[in-house]
C-alpha cells in the first residue's frame, strides 16, 4: 500500500506555478552565462526578419516580372543574387545562433552539476540513509543531463515566437482577412500544447522515478555482486530488475503514446487545415478577379514558417518534460539542508588540547527511537576512553555525534569546553582522526591514499606516517612500492594492508583526537600486535575514542565505558569494571571462553 501511495505520489502532475518556479531558478543557473543566450536570441529575430523577407522577393519576382514578362537575364540573376544573399546570411546566422545557444546550455549543465557534487559532499549522513545511491546517481547524470535537452527546446519556443510573430505581421500585410481566418487555428494550438504539458508531466514523472529506481537496482547488483554469487541470488535479482525494467518500460510505452498523438500529427493537421483556409479564401476571391500566385505562395510558406517551428517545439516538448521534472528533483536536492548538522563558527576557534566532553546527549536516527539515552562522560587530553556493547548499544553512534555526521536531539557536547558547534567544520575534521572498521581506498596510488591527494604533504612525511604506524616494510614489498597502482575501495589488497594505509593516512594529519571504530577488527593477530605498538605511539598526547569488540585491545584504557541500549551501564578502568564482576567481566569472560574454544 505504501509503495502504491509512494508511485501515485510521484505521478502527480507538477502544478504549473511550480513548473515555472522551476524554470525561474533554471534560468538562475544560466544567468552567468547571458551573453551567449542573449545574442542567440537577437540572432533568432534576425532570422525570422530574413524568413519574412524571402517569400516577399520571390512573391515580388513573380507578380511584378514573371507575371507580366518583365523579367529578363538581368532582373533573374538580380532577385537570384539577392535571395542567395539572403539565404547565406540567415545560415551564417542560424550557425551562430545554435552554437552560442548550445554551448550557453552546455555551460551551465557543467556549472550544475559541479554545484550539485559539491553539494553531495555536504550533506549529512541521515540524507545517505534515507536516499538509495542508484536514485543520487540518477540526479547526478540523467538528470542534470536532461537540462541540457530542456534548454534546446527553449530555443526551438524562441525561433518559434518569433516565426510566429514574423509569419503573422507577414501574412496581415499581404491580406488582413485571410490572416485573421488563420489566425483562429492559433488557439486550438496553444490548448493542445497546455494539454500535452499538463498530461504528459505525470507520465515523465513516472517515467524518471523508474529510471531512479533502474538505477539503484544495478548499484546494489554491482556493489553486492560477490554475495549475490555466493548466496545464489541471481535468480532472485533476476527477477526484480526484470520488474522493475518492465515497469520502466511500460512508463516509456506510456510516454510514446502521448507524443506519437500529441505532437506531430496534430500540428501537421493544423498546418493542412490552415494550407485549405489560404487556398479556399483566396479561391473564392480568385471567382471575382485575379488573385496573384505570389500571394498564394507566400501565405502557404508564411504558413509553413509558422508551424514548422511549433513542429520542432513540440517534438521538444517532451525535453521540457523532462526537464521540469528533472528540475524539481534536482532542486529539491540542493534544497535539502535537514540532514545537514548546523555549525555557528565563532572566529579563531580550534582545538588546542582535545578535551571532550558529552553532556547529557541523547541522539536518534529518526527522530522517533532512541538510540543514545542520556549519555555523559569525559575524555582528558591524551586520555583514552573505550566504547564497548553488544551491537546495536550505541557506540558507532556516539562517534557519529562527535564527527557531527548527525546532529543529536538534547545535550551538549564540548571540545575544549567549547560548544561542538561553535566549530567550523574545516577545524573539526582536520584535528580529529578516524580510522573505520572497513577503510575505503581511492583510485590513485599508495601514496595519495595516505596523503588524501593533499599535495601540501611531502613524500617524506607520507613515508614517516608508514613507518609510525609500522606499514612501510609492507608497502615497500609491493611491486611499485608507495607508488603502486590503487583501483576502486583497494580491491586486490587485503583487509590488513588496506587498515594499514589508513592508519598512516590517519598518522599524517597529526590530529589531536584519535577516533578508532574497531579498526584491528579485520586484522590478523600477528599485524594486530605490530599495530598496538603503533596506537601506543600514536596516542601519545591525543585523546582517543575507541570502539572495539576485542576487548584485549583496550585493558589499558583510561575509562571504559559500557553501553546497552543506548545507555552507559557501567564505567570506570579494566580493574574496576572486573571487580565489579557486572556485565564487563561477562564480556571478558565470554571471549576469553570463545578464545579457548
Amino acid at each position: 500500500m505504501k509503495n502504491n501511495e509512494h508511485q501515485s505520489a510521484w505521478a502527480k502532475s507538477i502544478p504549473v506555478k511550480q513548473q515555472l518556479g522551476i524554470v525561474s531558478r533554471l534560468i538562475g543557473y544560466a544567468k552567468p552565462y547571458w551573453r551567449h543566450f542573449i545574442v542567440a536570441i537577437v540572432l533568432a529575430a534576425l532570422v525570422s526578419v530574413v524568413n519574412i523577407m524571402l517569400p516577399m522577393i520571390l512573391s515580388n519576382y513573380m507578380d511584378h516580372y514573371l507575371k507580366v514578362g518583365r523579367a529578363d537575364l538581368k532582373v533573374m540573376w538580380l532577385f537570384a543574387a539577392l535571395y542567395f544573399f539572403a539565404m547565406l546570411t540567415r545560415a551564417v546566422m542560424q550557425f551562430c545562433q545554435t552554437y552560442l545557444y548550445s554551448m550557453g546550455a552546455e555551460y551551465m549543465l557543467e556549472s550544475v552539476r559541479r554545484q550539485l557534487f559539491n553539494k553531495l559532499h555536504r550533506l549529512g549522513m541521515r540524507f545517505y540513509d534515507q536516499v538509495p545511491s542508484g536514485s543520487i546517481l540518477s540526479r547526478l547524470t540523467n538528470d542534470t543531463m536532461s537540462f541540457s535537452t530542456f534548454w534546446q527546446l527553449f530555443s526551438s519556443l524562441i525561433v518559434a515566437l518569433f516565426s510566429v510573430i514574423s509569419s503573422v505581421i507577414a501574412m496581415f500585410l499581404l491580406n488582413a482577412k485571410v490572416a485573421i481566418w488563420l489566425l483562429i487555428l492559433l488557439p486550438l494550438l496553444a490548448v493542445t500544447i497546455w494539454y500535452y504539458q499538463r498530461y504528459s508531466s505525470k507520465v515523465y514523472r513516472r517515467m524518471r522515478e523508474r529510471l531512479s529506481e533502474l538505477n539503484s537496482r544495478l548499484a546494489e547488483a554491482i556493489t553486492g555482486i560477490s554475495i549475490i554469487q555466493q548466496f545464489r541470488q541471481e535468480k532472485r535479482m533476476n527477477r526484480e530488475f526484470d520488474d522493475v525494467n518492465g515497469a520502466y518500460f511500460k512508463s516509456r510505452q506510456a510516454m510514446i503514446r502521448v507524443n506519437s498523438l500529441l505532437l506531430s500529427p496534430l500540428i501537421d493537421l493544423f498546418y493542412s487545415l490552415g494550407v485549405i483556409f489560404v487556398l479556399t479564401l483566396l479561391g473564392v476571391r480568385g471567382l471575382n478577379g485575379v488573385v496573384p500566385a505570389g500571394m498564394i505562395y507566400a501565405f502557404v510558406t508564411y504558413l509553413n514558417n509558422l508551424f514548422n517551428p511549433m513542429t520542432s517545439m513540440m517534438d521538444n516538448l517532451s525535453d521540457f518534460q523532462e526537464g521540469i521534472v528533472s528540475g524539481s528533483r534536482v532542486m529539491k536536492l540542493m534544497a535539502d539542508n535537514a540532514a545537514v548538522p548546523q555549525q555557528t563558527p565563532v572566529a579563531g576557534r580550534t582545538i588546542t588540547n582535545g578535551k571532550i566532553e558529552f553532556k547529557h546527549v541523547s541522539f536518534s536516527y529518526d527522530g522517533e527511537t532512541p538510540i543514545l539515552d542520556d549519555i555523559s562522560f569525559v575524555a582528558q587530553p591524551g586520555q583514552t576512553v573505550a566504547l564497548v556493547g553488544e551491537t546495536g548499544s550505541g557506540k558507532s553512534s556516539i562517534i557519529n555525534v562527535l564527527m557531527r555526521f548527525y546532529e543529536f536531539q538534547s545535550g551538549q557536547v564540548l571540545i575544549d569546553d567549547h560548544d561542538i558547534r561553535e566549530y567550523d567544520y574545516a577545524t573539526l575534521r582536520s584535528k580529529m582522526g578516524l580510522v573505520l572498521q572497513e577503510p575505503f581506498l581511492f583510485y590513485g596510488s599508495v601514496a595519495s591514499n595516505i596523503r588524501m591527494f593533499n599535495q601540501a604533504i611531502s613524500d617524506q612525511q607520507v613515508r614517516a606516517a608508514a613507518a609510525f604506524v609500522n606499514a612501510d616494510k609492507m608497502i615497500e614489498s609491493l611491486p611499485r612500492g608507495y607508488d603502486s597502482r590503487v583501483i576502486e575501495r583497494g580491491n586486490g589488497y587485503s583487509s590488513g594492508q588496506k587498515q594499514l594505509i589508513s592508519f598512516a593516512r590517519t598518522v599524517v594529519t597529526d590530529p589531536k583526537v584519535l577516533i578508532l571504530d574497531e579498526a584491528t577488527a579485520n586484522i590478523d593477530t600477528e599485524t594486530e600486535q605490530e599495530i598496538q605498538k603503533s596506537l601506543a605511539k600514536l596516542q601519545s598526547g591525543r585523546t582517543t575514542i575507541a570502539i572495539a569488540h576485542r576487548l584485549s585491545t583496550i585493558q589499558n584504557a583510561d575509562l571504559i565505558l559500557v553501553l546497552h541500549q543506548g545507555k552507559i551501564i557501567e564505567r570506570g578502568t579494566n580493574d574496576e569494571l572486573m571487580a565489579q564482576k557486572g556485565a564487563y567481566y561477562d564480556m571478558i569472560q565470554l571471549q576469553n571462553t570463545a578464545h579457548l574454544d
